[in-house]
This record gives C-alpha cells, structure tokens and sequence, in this order.
C-alpha cells in the first residue's frame, strides 16, 4: 500500500492502517527508526490523567496527630 506526498509534505494514513492502529482525529503519532533502518509509524499512547481527587492528595500538609486533636477538642491546648 503506497500514498502520495504532498508539498507541504503531508501524507494520507490508510484507512487500513489507521483502524489497525487505533488512530483517529486528533490522536497523536510518533515515527521511530527500527534497527534495520526502516521507519515505523507508532500510534503515542495517552497518559492516564489522574483524577481531581489524586491530584489534590498530598496537598494539606502534615497536619496535627491525633493527640494533638484530642488535647484541642478538651480544651488543653
């Protein structure tokens, strides 16, 4: 299977070869050069974003133990 380039140098993937791959509008591609010199189109993974909760984790600092809570909620503090 051959296609053409064009002058700004831009290629058309072939149907065939973008459902094999997964790829569709706006997915990313990368081109790697194999050991035997050939050029392989790879389809770039995403990155799973974490959530609005892991994100925010980690974030409160160290905040009181539990004796330190205890002693407040008595009045000792």
């Amino acid at each position: 299977m051959s296609t053409t380039v064009t002058s700004k140098g831009q290629v058309t993937i072939p149907k065939r070869v973008r459902d094999l791959l997964g790829i569709g509008p706006g997915s990313q591609i990368d081109f790697e050069r194999a050991p035997d010199g050939r050029v392989v189109l790879v389809k770039v993974e995403k990155k799973a974003r974490p959530t609005r909760f892991a994100r925010l984790r980690g974030h409160a600092g160290k905040g009181l133990s539990t004796d330190e809570i205890m002693a407040m909620t008595r009045g000792e503090r």
